[in-house]
């Protein structure tokens, strides 16, 4: 499965209430397709939902950036994720995705790009998804980025970066 796939960090577990959380770029030059999973962990107390905004670009150092409209997202979020068996469709709201009451909850938040979604009569090719700073109560999160459909598949160790 790895020959048809990579695997990239956005961002490696931090603190969400410490920084806004900015992740590398996703080149999708040389794929079909992104998932971007953003995983949490429940916060002990507070309101402050994360939000992940989208962007696409024309290199992998942000140039033009600006927004990319969220067509598909899936969440899981509860308080105990083991109980959850199935993803909710998700609802983005234009780059954007939230879940109303997640601060106090664990979850799995999955955002799919197309590369046909990228704005492609402009140069477009790369992605990036942002986590604001969720507030002053910690909470712990990652983002990790899959590319999909490669455009030439090989073996796992010679599958184009998906950050170059």
């Amino acid at each position: 499965m790895l020959d048809q796939m990579q695997i990239a960090a956005g961002f490696v577990p931090v603190n969400l209430a410490s920084a806004a959380n900015n992740s590398d770029w996703g080149n999708l030059k040389a794929f079909a397709r992104l998932l971007i999973i953003f995983f949490k962990g429940a916060a002990g107390s507070g309101t402050e939902d994360p939000t992940i905004t989208v962007l696409q670009a024309t290199d992998v150092a942000g140039t033009g950036s600006k927004a990319l409209n969220v067509a598909r997202a899936w969440t899981k979020t509860d308080a105990d994720l083991t109980t959850i068996g199935q993803f909710t469709a998700g609802s983005p709201s234009t780059n954007t995705l939230t879940v109303a009451s997640s601060a106090q909850k664990a979850a799995i938040w999955v955002i799919e790009v197309l590369a046909s979604d990228l704005d492609k009569n402009n140069g477009f090719s790369c992605v990036q998804a942002n986590v604001a700073d969720v507030g002053s109560v910690s909470q712990l999160g990652c983002l990790l980025y899959i590319l999909g459909e490669p455009r030439q598949s090989d073996t796992p160790v010679l599958n184009p970066s998906a950050l170059a």
